[in-house]
């Protein structure tokens, strides 16, 4: 039984696929059909159908051109770039009987290429007498934009094979001019054959040095030096994924609202915001709802606003600490407490009342439980990522699995914001938000410094960056 049904060469503009195709096409048992799925035509220009099935018949359904390429006689496939119909593209992913290949290019290559066939309108080339010569004029921001087109896509199909226990064949630019690397991927087709030679009808463009090719070649040379190409600067993330926890949301009773909380262990201003919003009507907010519950409420309060509150991470890492670490009574962690004070050599007291127990030893347990953040939520300890200081980025990214929240407060802006929601949606007798919940005399202010921002910084890097957290002041 053959291994493959058919297959797909997932490339871009520019990279060599039709020179790919052509010698793809001189195999006896392989056809390729161009870019059966580009939104703007169907194969080729010009062309009106692939199979005998029209562009619109394959606009309207895209499976029937799908299926009549997996049942031709011979191993057929078409060439899918980043672009092309997006309903094409999980059936193809899902399908371990299609073979996936790869192709890729150095991106600034083929930017070039791509700005020299738009300034020349010649996108092949079959006699060197035809070419057309012009030099290129480098853009940074559009090769930006390009590079980052190309790298989201590539990332893409790498996860999907990876998560799918699927291999692709890669095939690199450089590898089209190999002749035993097409008979390789034949030989990976399940093809007997082998070609004697490559296509001769299809020639280089732009065979010279990239210096040639573009007018400004200096300030292209700037530009990608000053490019992270190998994004040195990204912040690393191997903190455990967290999922949408739809039962902890709370939706009111009174108005369309839906609150998505983000926890820090303490009590949550906002939630005694909304059982008084709801309180003064005769009711209170739902909680504890299944998915099921919250589509229904959604259908049944159009309009409805979802939102959810940042806290600056030092103050919310404050709060969980004395709350779930400090407090060894009712809603403090006892368990992963005492591994604290075991494993981690946690300066933790017995009872937090002690009077022993002041703003210097405090100070230094919440540096050491800071410390302790960093390497937990990266995965490096043996203790959980609770979602009481896992981090508001994987958060949010968990509440995007079932409802984004059109709506994201700041802690600082809280008392305005939520009169503003409430208004927008209709409520008009809003009560008074209650101040967040102490817990013990010391307070965050007390035994702030430099060295305790900069062990917030380390832990809840992303936040900082991707909410643009600056360091924190006393409100």
């Amino acid at each position: 039984m053959a291994q493959f049904d058919y297959f797909v060469v997932f490339a871009e503009m520019r990279i060599g696929s039709n020179f790919l195709e052509a010698n793809l096409n001189a195999f006896d048992g392989l056809a390729c059909h161009g870019e059966a799925f580009n939104p703007h035509f169907i194969g080729y220009p010009k062309r009106e159908s692939i199979l005998e099935i029209t562009q619109a018949v394959r606009d309207d359904q895209p499976k029937r051109l799908l299926r009549a390429i997996k049942q031709t006689p011979e191993l057929s496939g078409f060439r899918y770039f980043h672009d092309h119909d997006p309903r094409v593209f999980d059936q193809v992913m899902d399908d371990r009987k299609c073979a996936k290949i790869v192709l890729t290019r150095n991106p600034v290559d083929s930017y070039v290429s791509w700005k020299i066939a738009q300034a020349t309108g010649q996108w092949k080339l079959t006699d060197a007498k035809a070419r057309k010569g012009a030099k290129a004029q480098f853009d940074a921001d559009e090769f930006m934009a390009h590079l980052s087109a190309l790298q989201a896509f590539q990332v893409t199909l790498l996860n999907r094979l990876q998560v799918s226990g699927q291999t692709a064949f890669y095939v690199a630019y450089e590898d089209l001019q190999n002749l035993d690397v097409m008979n390789g991927l034949a030989a990976w087709l399940g093809v007997d054959g082998r070609l004697e030679g490559l296509d001769k009808d299809l020639k280089v463009q732009n065979p010279s040095a990239l210096s040639e090719k573009v007018s400004n070649f200096g300030q292209m040379s700037e530009a990608l030096a000053a490019a992270d190409q190998f994004n040195l600067t990204r912040t690393p993330n191997f903190e455990p994924r967290r999922g949408a926890a739809v039962p902890t949301y709370f939706t009111s009773t009174q108005a369309p609202l839906v609150y998505l909380p983000i926890r820090d262990g303490g009590q949550d201003p906002v939630v005694a915001w909304l059982k008084a919003l709801d309180r003064a009507h005769g009711s209170k907010p739902v909680t504890k709802q299944t998915q099921n519950d919250l589509r229904e409420w959604m259908r049944a309060h159009p309009g409805h606003r979802s939102f959810s509150v940042l806290r600056h991470p030092l103050t919310r890492a404050h709060a969980v600490f004395c709350h779930r670490i400090l407090n060894t009574g009712q809603g403090g962690y006892g368990g992963i407490r005492t591994t604290l004070t075991k494993r981690y050599k946690m300066s933790l007291p017995i009872d937090p009342a002690d009077p022993g127990f002041g703003k210097v030893e405090h100070r230094a347990a919440f540096a050491q439980f800071l410390a302790f953040l960093k390497p937990n939520l990266a995965g490096q300890t043996a203790i959980r990522v609770d979602p009481d200081w896992a981090s508001q980025a994987k958060i949010v990214e968990g509440f995007a699995e079932f409802v984004l929240p059109d709506r994201l407060i700041r802690q600082e802006a809280l008392d305005a914001e939520l009169l503003q929601l409430a208004e927008t949606v209709g409520v008009k007798d809003v009560p008074p938000l209650s101040p967040p919940f102490a817990f013990g005399d010391v307070t965050l202010a007390d035994i702030y410094d430099s060295e305790i921002e900069e062990l917030a910084r380390a832990a809840y890097a992303r936040d900082y960056l991707l909410f643009g957290f600056e360091d924190w002041t006393p409100t």
